[in-house]
């Protein structure tokens, strides 16, 4: 899994210092068929040339990359790249490098999400701080990720806030039930098709679905609109990544 820190680059509004929020890509990419009847050494050098290209984005310090296979989750994804930039710009030259190599014309992206970070317009009473921890992603501290988009019934836009917090209230008091779990909570108003990005990692799977299965019983779940397709991901370096395509 190939990680970088970088330096945010502060922003202001007036006199207000102001926290810069990052664009999270999440790219879903699946290998054709074909690709696994190449030699045995035409494979090793596409995949060779793929890892450089996502450890020289890393190394130059334009974005965070870190990498998750989804074979045998999915019939519709290989693997992920999870991409967190303060430009949307070293996304896309990524994407673009990836796809030129050799290997790139094997590639198709079934799925993909873009989202920024922000502060929720909701109170988190229980950890106040938490509205700071999602405006800069830490990421890649657990061997499982699940992700997937979610929208919002416009009825809930319409409520009173008073009772949007009180049902998030309850959905943040499930979610203190199940610390083995990371939320990374992203946002897509305008960017994308859907409104948010949701993001666990976890060591523990079955803690998730437990909380999944509880947050479904909860008021404010009357008010999703769509929260599919769900990924199940396994972290992994971008060598062990490429490796578990079975090539």
């Amino acid at each position: 899994m190939s990680s970088t820190t970088m330096q945010p680059q502060a922003e202001t509004a007036g006199s207000q210092p102001k926290l810069a929020r990052q664009f999270v890509s999440f790219s879903f990419y699946q290998v054709d068929p074909q690709w696994r009847k190449l030699q045995k050494q035409e494979r090793e050098q596409g995949k060779k040339e793929v890892e450089q290209v996502i450890k020289r984005f890393v190394d130059e310090k334009k974005c965070q990359v870190l990498t998750y296979s989804t074979v045998g989750m999915r019939g519709d994804a290989d693997f992920l790249l999870w991409i967190i930039s303060y430009e949307l710009e070293p996304i896309q030259e990524l994407t673009t490098a990836i796809a030129a190599t050799p290997m790139g014309a094997y590639l198709t992206r079934p799925h993909s999400f873009l989202a920024q970070t922000k502060r929720s317009m909701y109170l988190d009473k229980i950890n106040p701080e938490h509205q700071e921890d999602r405006v800069h992603i830490i990421p890649g501290k657990y061997k499982y990720f699940f992700v997937y988009p979610f929208l919002k019934k416009r009825e809930w836009y319409l409520l009173p806030m008073e009772e949007r917090q009180k049902m998030m209230d309850e959905h943040i008091r499930i979610g203190v039930k199940y610390p083995s779990v990371k939320l990374n909570t992203t946002y897509s108003f305008g960017l994308d098709d859907q409104e948010f990005v949701v993001a666990f990692e976890t060591d523990a799977p079955s803690d998730f679905l437990d909380l999944v299965q509880e947050l479904r019983e909860s008021k404010g779940s009357l008010f999703t609109l769509r929260d599919t397709p769900i990924i199940t991901c396994i972290a992994m370096n971008t060598k062990e990544m490429l490796d578990s395509l079975g090539g």
